[in-house]
């Protein structure tokens, strides 16, 4: 835990305030190398700027936390008595008057508790600087994110193998999910959209039990195995037994899109450049009217991550980082095509993690 924790006091001291907060989630997990879970018991790990950490731990989770090697003061409290007095002996331990938390993760009980434990305690939300830490992977971090993108891609090619008409979208689900596991996942990146015909017109669409694929379908199936940590997130459009003329037109359009995403992609270019280019083959074809969403989002501990790919996201793009490039057009009532890689920023340029085949598969009979 030693040079991560020095990693997020030395963030604390850039920020300005005496410590941060950390909380059960993605950040935490990567700063103790064990997941808890987040419910109805606050746990709490502060990160002073200079001195040791301290932590609010539920007592019935004190046999797990003993594995971190937590070099701090631990404040341990039992369902019968409160989290409050836990809190209100943390402020009698480390005076604080500044504290930095994770916006987007940390819960307003939590946040009441530290209030009240440390009246007038001014609170910054600095959620992106804190995730920002984790914004660059390691070497060790990208073989897990190739191992679970290996994973899911196995799953997808058992799928299309196993894939027959008549199927419904709620069986090819059942499908896809069974092979993840089979094939090595520890969980799921998110649950999968498994979307055909005119349901794949809908970004994020829901499986139907009463849809039965039909000749000439789009299917559209964005998915992602979870393992050692880190999720994949992957998407294929295939067409069940033929594909019309104008599918064809727009799936070469979105794939043309998506590799002018993987060109422009390197070291010192913008998120928003990436955006831009991808967008822009998609707004110089007869379907511009289908764009429907941004070009794609980090990808790492949690699905969606920094850096967002984006127009008006000038964020320099630097070898380390991993985003998702996932063009696509939806004409709502009839079909949609997406292709989603994941991409790892290099020193010379882009890699590409994923590698199933992106051209247009024609498949069941």
């Amino acid at each position: 835990m030693g040079p991560r924790l020095s990693e997020y006091a030395a963030l604390a001291a850039r920020l300005g305030v005496d410590a941060l907060a950390l909380v059960p989630g993605p950040n935490f997990t990567r700063m103790t190398g064990h997941g808890f879970h987040s419910n109805e018991r606050p746990l709490v790990l502060l990160i002073p700027a200079e001195g040791a950490p301290a932590a609010v731990v539920p007592n019935l989770e004190l046999g797990s936390f003993a594995h971190l090697d937590f070099p701090g003061t631990v404040f341990d409290w039992r369902d019968q008595d409160g989290y409050q007095p836990a809190f209100d002996a943390l402020a009698r331990h480390m005076a604080l008057s500044s504290l930095a938390v994770e916006g987007q993760v940390m819960r307003v009980f939590v946040h009441h508790a530290l209030t009240a434990a440390y009246p007038g305690l001014r609170i910054v939300d600095a959620e992106r600087e804190i995730s920002g830490l984790r914004i660059r992977k390691t070497s060790a971090e990208i073989a897990a994110l190739e191992r679970t993108i290996e994973i899911s891609e196995r799953a997808l090619a058992n799928v299309l193998d196993n894939l027959r008409m008549g199927q419904t979208e709620k069986q090819v689900e059942s499908l896809l999910v069974q092979a993840l596991f089979a094939d090595g996942a520890k969980d799921m990146a998110f649950h999968p959209i498994v979307a055909a015909a005119d349901n794949s017109a809908l970004p994020h669409a829901h499986a139907r039990p009463d849809y039965a694929i039909r000749p000439g379908d789009a299917l559209l199936l964005d998915f992602g195995a979870r393992w050692g940590g880190f999720c994949a997130d992957i998407t294929r459009t295939v067409f069940v037994g033929h594909a019309t003329d104008e599918a064809e037109h727009v799936y070469d359009t979105v794939l043309r899109a998506n590799l002018a995403g993987h060109s422009v992609t390197r070291p010192r270019a913008t998120a928003h450049q990436v955006d831009d280019a991808v967008t822009s083959v998609l707004e110089a074809a007869p379907f511009a009217d289908r764009i429907r969403t941004k070009t794609g989002h980090g990808l790492g501990r949690e699905v969606h991550e920094a850096p967002c790919i984006m127009r008006g996201n000038h964020q320099v793009l630097e070898p380390g980082m991993v985003f998702t490039n996932e063009p696509g057009l939806y004409r709502i009532g009839g079909f949609g095509v997406r292709i989603e890689d994941d991409i790892l920023v290099t020193e010379a340029g882009c890699r590409s993690l994923t590698s199933f085949p992106c051209e247009l598969i024609v498949t069941a009979p």
